[in-house]
């Protein structure tokens, strides 16, 4: 049991104050910070801090004792890798529209790629490594984000609604074949526009928008969305696709899971977002990076569906969220001092995250007191550990692997 020094990574569209306030760091920061990682991420691990003021990092205590810190079983089920990543995200402006491969398509494109000779660090580079990248994303503010497919006659209703007439063949399209089919129909047609179209149709789009925004209570979010998006990214193919996604925002604690296929882009709040440890993207649009269409078809599921918030479910304390996920499973706990000492729940290697408050974690081989920003590596060893608050509102996330046992 040993305190984490984590990374920062300061991507444009993040925070000047979210990650600054929870590291107690000065507010403003002098440039933006997107994410928090916590984790052995071979592109930026955590350092355990010991006792003696000594620091190694996590990526290289687990490389070089994986049975140790993994536990022998797990050592052998995740190859000698620390299975997930846990980072707190702090948006200010939207992410990029992107999707994520299974496990299949991620094997099997990566081969490719290397074959190919495809640098893992080229821009050109769809698939860093062979794994999928589910993901379970947990509000910390109110966080919005454009996820999964809405519905087709939904979309058709938003898009007459906007009655711009450039894009009435367009919207009948999906009218006549409301399902699946027609959504890969019109989104390939959006994605694959010309810009000499996309630099006509976008503005017509946008004077839509601001026509729906002022009347319609229905779809005003959407319009504005739409509309902050064009702003950012003008002439970019990815605005019109937002106009065939849910628009969601999270209240604080609630959470979404996110399998392979499901394209989204998350637009502004912060969050803690645990994700199996790959960098696999497949981006869509909304972005200056490399934009793949036809391998971006390739893992995109258009099954229509509404993305269920999980709001967790009460176990020994804690709130966990369920999901398919081996590689990984996130808890919460908000409490106070009365609510007294409870265990830490799970096995194998965990990561304990206090975002608000303060903590004692206790275990066989001592104690330690952490407070809001601070974290902590529970090896496979530790084995009894407890946690107790010690302020008001005091908020932990504890990420494990998702092969605990049926009571943890």
């Amino acid at each position: 049991m040993e305190l984490l020094e984590n990374p920062v990574r300061p991507y444009s569209w993040g925070s000047r104050t979210v990650i600054a306030e929870l590291l107690g760091q000065e507010v403003p920061s002098a440039h933006p910070q997107a994410e928090l990682w916590f984790g052995a991420h071979p592109g930026d691990p955590s350092h355990l801090l010991h006792t003696d003021g000594t620091r190694t990092s996590l990526l290289d205590a687990i490389a070089t004792d994986p049975a140790a810190q993994l536990g022998v079983a797990r050592a052998a089920r995740w190859e000698g890798r620390l299975p997930f990543l846990l980072k707190v995200l702090a948006a200010d402006e939207p992410l990029s529209l992107q999707a994520h491969p299974s496990a299949v398509q991620a094997a099997e494109g990566y081969a490719r790629e290397e074959a190919a000779g495809i640098g893992r660090d080229a821009p050109e580079r769809n698939y860093r490594d062979p794994n999928h990248k589910p993901e379970v994303v947990c509000a910390l503010t109110d966080f919005h984000a454009l996820v999964g497919f809405r519905e087709p006659t939904a979309s058709v209703a938003l898009l007459r609604a906007l009655d711009v007439p450039a894009l009435a063949g367009h919207t009948e399209l999906l009218a006549g074949q409301p399902d699946a089919g027609g959504l890969r129909a019109l989104f390939t047609t959006w994605i694959t526009l010309p810009q000499s179209v996309l630099d006509t149709l976008l503005p017509a789009l946008q004077e839509g928008c601001v026509r729906l925004a002022g009347q319609s209570q229905e779809f005003h979010l959407e319009a504005r969305t739409v509309l902050e998006l064009s702003e950012r990214y003008p002439g970019d193919a990815g605005v019109l696709a937002a106009l065939l996604l849910q628009r969601v925002t999270l209240a604080p604690g609630e959470a979404l899971y996110l399998p392979a296929g499901n394209l989204h882009a998350y637009l502004s709040g912060a969050a803690v977002e645990l994700m199996a440890n790959s960098d696999n993207v497949l981006r869509g649009g909304l972005t200056p990076k490399h934009v793949d269409v036809p391998e971006l078809l390739k893992v995109l599921d258009f099954t229509a569906a509404t993305a269920p918030v999980l709001r967790g479910t009460p176990a020994g304390g804690w709130l966990r969220y369920d999901t398919p996920a081996e590689e990984f499973r996130l808890r919460r706990r908000e409490a106070g001092p009365e609510a007294g000492e409870v265990p830490v729940p799970g096995s194998g290697p965990r990561i304990l995250v206090c975002t608000q408050g303060a903590a004692g974690v206790r275990s066989a081989g001592g104690e330690l007191e952490i407070k809001r920003g601070s974290s902590v590596w529970l090896g496979a060893g530790e084995t009894g550990v407890t946690v107790a608050a010690r302020a008001e509102g005091t908020q932990l996330f504890l990420a494990g692997d998702g092969l605990q046992d049926a009571r943890g």
